[in-house]
């Protein structure tokens, strides 16, 4: 499938709050793009943020003096997303829709919570249509994990206005790209081998995972910010795909998860690491599952461009 080029409309800047991940540093520092929660006084009396093996980011666009948001993603804690939002007394007046990255649990497991809170009736959340898939991870060595889908029934019952999409899209007024289904391209990543779902003749290899899909940015002046919740599709694939569609080739900022952790992905991260040093991305927040030792690799490789991603942490591209 070829991508559609869509005219992603520049914006003023980005501001990307970490609402779920799996780290909680309280004592890092801020500095170039980051900016952490404000410690005051009673800081360690309070309720402190959660971390867990999810993510969610808030993302806020700037542009002819208005602000709005979406969120991507909802962690896999049913009330982390509201917990942390509470902590950092953010209140989501403009959201605008809510953008799944794909169907694992652990990026959707909030999703109700955070919907009946807003109480907006026909808020949209945009998927892949695999997202649904029943899906389970078969390891090397038999241990299998059940990879459940959102629960639709609840999701309608909020009221939410399910809008199912492969090809790319635009929101906010042709300022946000959600990127639908991803071009393979890279010729070396191999999406997620484990992964099997469950079909009418029982279960099937599933390794694609199509549906996973990502948020694009074009920040004026300075290039395209790029949001993965796992890059199941491999973030070089994710990168160029961001480049091919907007027509830009210039990229500011990354973050999310890179999926480059466990023996199955250990071995792609020096082609991967090669072909991040050639796109040369300002800015790398990795995240989620991208494994300790591709983290090392970026450090070592790409440390002006490093940040570390933390729950609470406020990234602003501008």
């Amino acid at each position: 499938m070829m991508a559609e080029t869509l005219p992603l409309q520049a914006v003023d800047a980005v501001e990307i709050t970490i609402l779920v991940d799996n780290l909680f540093d309280a004592l890092a520092a801020d500095g170039g793009v980051a900016r952490h929660p404000k410690r005051t006084w009673d800081f360690f009396e309070r309720e402190p943020l959660r971390a867990e093996h999810g993510y969610s980011l808030l993302v806020t666009v700037e542009a002819d003096g208005r602000r709005e948001s979406i969120l991507y993603d909802a962690g896999i804690g049913r009330d982390t997303v509201l917990h942390n939002m509470d902590v950092l007394e953010i209140v989501p007046r403009q959201l605008r829709a809510i953008v799944l990255s794909h169907g694992h649990a652990d990026h959707h497991g909030g999703l109700a919570g955070i919907v009946r809170r807003l109480g907006q009736r026909g808020m949209p959340l945009i998927l892949h249509p695999d997202a649904w898939r029943d899906r389970k991870m078969v390891t090397p060595n038999g241990e299998e994990v059940h990879l459940p889908p959102p629960d639709r029934h609840v999701l309608e019952q909020e009221g939410v206005e399910i809008v199912e999409e492969r090809a790319p899209s635009l929101l906010i007024d042709g300022r946000v790209l959600v990127t639908g289904q991803v071009e393979r391209t890279s010729g070396f990543e191999p999406g997620f081998p484990p992964q099997q779902a469950r079909t009418e003749r029982g279960w099937e290899p599933d390794p694609w995972v199509w549906d996973d899909q990502g948020i694009v940015v074009n920040v004026r002046d300075k290039g395209l910010v790029v949001l993965s919740g796992c890059s199941h599709a491999g973030v070089v694939n994710v990168l160029r795909n961001a480049q091919r569609v907007t027509g830009v080739d210039s990229i500011y900022g990354f973050a999310g998860g890179l999926h480059l952790t466990g023996g199955l992905f250990e071995s792609i991260i020096p082609p991967t690491m090669a072909e991040l040093e050639a796109l040369r991305p300002a800015v790398i927040v990795p995240g989620h599952c991208s494994g300790w030792r591709a983290t090392h690799e970026i450090v070592r490789r790409l440390p002006d461009a490093y940040v570390q991603s933390n729950v609470g942490t406020r990234l602003r591209f501008d």
